[in-house]
């Protein structure tokens, strides 16, 4: 019960690390992935201490989250690189007002 929690809040916590030092965007996007696959874990862990469908239920509608929140990002990404033509985050401060 608490390895699967202690693995949940490592993934976690290394997604997090990935987004704030990936100067990628595409690694930035892999990383909120990471996370959201880490709150994925925590809720079924959760759900077979309570013996519950619950976290099992949250878990799908978080890899449902996941699949749009793909697909948008793609999309932003495409859009930037066809625009900059670099997946640079830091590029991406050009496009102010």
């Amino acid at each position: 019960m608490e390895a699967g929690l202690l693995l949940a809040g490592i993934l976690f916590m290394l997604g997090l690390i990935s987004v704030l030092i990936r100067r990628n965007i595409i690694f930035m996007l892999l990383s909120v992935e990471i996370m959201l696959n880490a709150a994925g874990l925590a809720f079924i862990v959760a759900g077979t201490r309570s013996a519950q469908p619950d976290g099992q239920v949250m878990f799908i509608f978080i890899l449902t989250m996941a699949a749009a929140e793909v697909s948008v990002g793609l999309a932003l990404i495409l859009q930037l690189y066809h625009r900059l033509k670099t997946l640079d985050s830091d590029a991406a401060n050009k496009m102010r007002g």
